[in-house]
């Protein structure tokens, strides 16, 4: 397998993985109270907009040449580390 393929799955798992947590997280905010709630609702929407940042870069990965993708591949590791951090972070409000 490609080095190309072999990072593309890797990252395609990991924002599967991210992805579960944050309905997790979205289905706990759904049994707050309603201020609790909104607070809840809008880092979620945070973290779906950083998702659907770090899911273009990847596709865009998967557009992109053998020879093109290491030039693509720190944005979107930036994308998957702002991501990564988001959700911890707001994992730890959501006790």
């Amino acid at each position: 397998m490609a080095m190309k393929e072999a990072y593309e799955k890797k990252l395609q798992a990991q924002l599967d993985e991210w992805s579960a947590e944050i309905d997790r997280l979205k289905a706990k905010a759904d049994s707050q109270e309603a201020d609790a709630q909104l607070k809840y609702y809008k880092e979620i929407e945070e973290l779906r907009s950083l998702q659907a940042a770090a899911n273009d870069k990847l596709v865009e990965l998967k557009d992109s040449s053998d020879d093109a993708w290491e030039d693509l591949k720190a944005g979107v590791d930036s994308a998957r580390d702002s991501l990564g951090h988001a959700l911890r972070s707001a994992a730890s409000r959501f006790k």
